[in-house]
């Protein structure tokens, strides 16, 4: 590999984690760190997402995968974590490797400041020759609040350091048109249209929070920002470095090829919806040609309760969604200006500011490329209508 690489790897539970007796895999690990050693000698810069904490805690905690509550795998979580960490350093320090921890939740994903905080935090680790260890905090992350799993997790830090590849360690070679286990279940090598493939992923694994299902969904959001998945088995000799190479085996999602800013990939991939706005069918057109941002005169319904520079989702009256963009107001003063449409927006607000509720620059109109996410129907969240 004569070309340096950054690449992010991330393994399951599963891979780490023995499913009976919930005991660490040293051996997976060895060949890991190994191999991981080696690419590092050759210049690439490498980040690891590890699943596992919450797996290792549960001996300590005397509960199984199946019988734990969310409070027991918080808990789990603060136990596993540092067993897990003081396993990955004595690994890595028989072959000159240097960690380091980071556990984030997301809202540290989400938050724009915090994202861009992790992203120099790493890129600083990478030029010290560190190997960054991420992990989603789960002894504090809730059910509401988590990324979900960590492949999704992968996806959102691949996206983060803009790496050329994400690959995705499991318990199988790759993609299946089918169940594996069905008569004449065909493997998938090569994938360029990541939605055509999800409704055959939805198996979900004991140890892990997911499947095949997440891995596709972790495979969408990085090849929206340029980045090639790998999904491959964890074998225990040269894990990374033998699909880096084409030499065993495994499902490769092809990335977009399609250029976007920083700002537009990060607003295309999001774990959590801070509100909702519906448009008016007549306002489509000219925010999906970019001729304008939106405006108070687009909204029909606003729903859930935001503070300016969150994130919204915007919709078309039929329930399709249309857009992702930075807020310039909170809800309740998109709700005032959107009520009093013959009122100056100073008048209303009390201060000067842009007209636009999301200003042109800031607002990504989705394409066929990008999962949509369906209009929230949370009873906590009621819809305001205009």
């Amino acid at each position: 590999m004569s070309k340096k690489k950054r690449i992010v790897v991330k393994i399951g539970s599963s891979l780490l984690a023995n499913e009976e007796k919930l005991t660490l895999r040293y051996a997976f690990m060895n060949g890991l760190m190994s191999d991981l050693a080696d690419l590092q000698s050759q210049g690439c810069e490498i980040i690891l997402t590890s699943s596992g904490s919450v797996a290792l805690g549960l001996n300590m905690i005397g509960k199984r995968p199946e019988d734990a509550g969310l409070l027991d795998k918080q808990a789990a979580a603060a136990c596993g974590q540092p067993l897990l960490m003081n396993a990955y350093r004595q690994v890595a320090s028989e072959f000159g490797v240097e960690v380091a921890q980071m556990l984030v939740t997301v809202e540290d994903m989400e938050e724009r400041r915090r994202f861009l905080n992790i992203k120099n935090t790493m890129l600083r680790l990478f030029e010290n020759d560190i190997l960054p260890i991420i992990n989603e905090n789960d002894s504090v992350a809730t059910r509401d609040l988590k990324v979900g799993d960590n492949d999704r997790l992968s996806a959102k830090v691949a996206q983060m350091v803009e790496a050329d590849h994400l690959i995705i360690l499991t318990s199988v070679e790759g993609l299946y048109d089918r169940d594996p286990s069905e008569e004449g279940a065909q493997f998938i090598d090569e994938i360029e249209d990541v939605t055509e493939h999800l409704e055959s992923t939805k198996s979900i694994s004991e140890l892990g929070s997911g499947g095949m299902l997440t891995k596709m969904l972790a495979a969408n959001m990085a090849q929206n920002a340029g980045v090639e998945t790998i999904i491959a088995e964890g074998i225990i000799e040269r894990p990374v470095s033998s699909v880096l190479n084409r030499e065993r085996r495994h499902t490769r999602c092809l990335a977009t090829g399609k250029a976007a800013s920083p700002l537009m990939i990060w607003l295309s991939n999001r774990l959590q919806v801070a509100g909702t706005l519906v448009v008016s069918n007549a306002a489509v057109d000219p925010i999906s040609k970019k001729e304008r941002g939106l405006l108070r005169s687009d909204l029909v319904s606003i729903q859930g309760e935001f503070s300016k520079g969150d994130v919204l989702h915007v919709y078309d009256e039929g329930g399709n969604e249309l857009a992702r963009g930075l807020t310039n107001f909170s809800s309740e003063e998109t709700i005032l200006m959107a009520r009093n449409p013959e009122m100056e927006i100073e008048d209303v607000i009390g201060y000067k500011t842009k007209s636009a509720i999301i200003g042109s620059e800031n607002i990504l109109i989705l394409e066929d490329h990008h999962l949509q996410l369906d209009a929230p129907e949370n009873a906590d969240r009621p819809v305001i209508s205009l």
